[in-house]
């Protein structure tokens, strides 16, 4: 009794049992019973440490093979890389058209409205045209009275030339005249001064009727002579007086002359500006920002409307560092935020010769003393091969080209 109690005092003192003992025992019994070679083999597994990442071979060569394929990979990036150049400094460009009229004047009509396609020579709007058709039929009027005061200058040239003719054959008959006048008063003349001799030695050789009679032929001759020369002399100044007639005509005929060609010449200003009533597209394009409507007054050179041509192209703004490979004809793959789908394709077309700065309202001055280098952006121009179907391309759109350089 006394031992019993003392056992189980001593099992008391020990107090409660961990239950893993009893799973401990559990395992040690059965592993006596079947057999002692297992419970060695766990006893093992759990003293042996485990093994690095690195020292599994298998792991090693995969992390070996990748590694090579990376860096091959990356080799092949940089090898196709190197063949481009890009930038994301590009734009679409044109030279935008600014239509304004070239006369004065009222709109009467507005053929086109925005976004419309137009074609060279089309009619945009119309001006009121009854101003310059006034003026044109002004123009015309004073053309006329032109040609009447010319025809006018010359129908008094044509009197001046007869009247010449007319004096001329006047004159012509008179200096006959004097001259036969001339002859006889001459020879009337001698007459006298023979009978003034006879007289003189012999006065009874000549009687004093014959001598009288003498004297009153030479003064006769004389007059007619005289007349005949003052005659001759009224028909020259008749001459001259048709001269200066004829020049006069002359003189109204080229101030006609004139008038007319500065009557001509307001005609066809007149024309034109009538022809300016009708405003036509200059190029093939676009219409943007219209801002006219029909009663509108417009005046000469206002702009009313703008328009965008077909023929557009890319301005790149490559830094200079890449332009040691770019040449003029090189292809280039053109992307468009607008449309990244799209594929589009182009070449360089030209490099412009100086950097965007050195055009700019204030250019750079080096020379001050203050200079910091700055990896400077040169225009490059590229013209579009392939235009997208259902990409509506215009200027201002952001593209992304990329030359191909090698």
């Amino acid at each position: 009794m006394a031992t019993d109690d003392k056992a189980k005092g001593d099992d008391a003192d020990a107090g409660p049992k961990d239950p893993r003992s009893y799973d401990a025992n559990a395992s040690g019994e059965g592993s006596d019973k079947g057999g002692d070679d297992k419970g060695g083999e766990h006893k093992d597994d759990k003293e042996k440490p485990k093994k690095g990442l690195l020292q599994r071979p298998v792991t090693l060569v995969v992390l070996i093979v990748v590694g090579i394929a990376l860096i091959v990979l990356i080799f092949l990036y940089w090898l196709h890389a190197r063949n481009f150049q890009s930038t994301d400094d590009a734009f679409i460009d044109t030279h935008i058209v600014r239509v304004a009229p070239r006369i004065s004047g009222r709109v009467s009509k507005v053929l086109v409205d925005d976004n419309q396609i137009v074609r060279v020579g089309q009619k945009l709007i119309e001006i009121d045209p009854r101003d310059q058709e006034a003026s044109l039929d002004q123009a015309r009027a004073s053309d006329a009275q032109a040609d009447a005061q010319i025809a006018q200058a010359q129908a008094q040239l044509a009197q001046a030339d007869a009247q010449v003719k007319t004096a001329q054959a006047t004159y012509a008959q008179n200096l006959a005249m004097v001259t036969g006048d001339q002859a006889q008063a001459t020879n009337a003349a001698r007459d006298y001064t023979r009978y003034l001799t006879l007289k003189g030695v012999n006065a009874s050789a000549v009687s004093q009727q014959q001598l009288d009679q003498s004297e009153a032929q030479a003064h006769s001759t004389a007059a007619q002579r005289d007349a005949a020369a003052r005659q001759a002399q009224g028909a020259q100044s008749q001459i001259r007086a048709a001269l200066a007639q004829g020049k006069t005509a002359m003189a109204q005929i080229a101030a006609g002359q004139a008038q007319k060609k500065n009557a001509e010449a307001t005609i066809r200003s007149a024309q034109l500006n009538l022809s300016y009533t009708g405003v036509e597209a200059s190029v093939n394009g676009t219409v943007a920002q219209s801002s006219v409507q029909v009663g509108n007054y417009l005046n000469a050179g206002a702009q009313i409307m703008a328009i965008v041509p077909l023929r557009i192209w890319v301005t790149a703004n490559f830094k200079e560092t890449q332009l040691d490979l770019m040449r003029a004809g090189q292809s280039v793959a053109i992307k468009v935020d607008a449309c990244p789908r799209a594929r589009i394709t182009g070449h360089v077309d030209s490099i412009q010769r100086g950097s965007g700065q050195a055009f700019g309202l204030l250019p750079p001055e080096n020379a001050t003393g203050n200079f910091v280098k700055v990896v400077q952006r040169v225009p490059v121009k590229i013209l579009i091969d392939s235009f997208p179907r259902d990409c509506p391309l215009g200027p201002g759109l952001s593209v992304d080209p990329k030359v191909r350089v090698r």
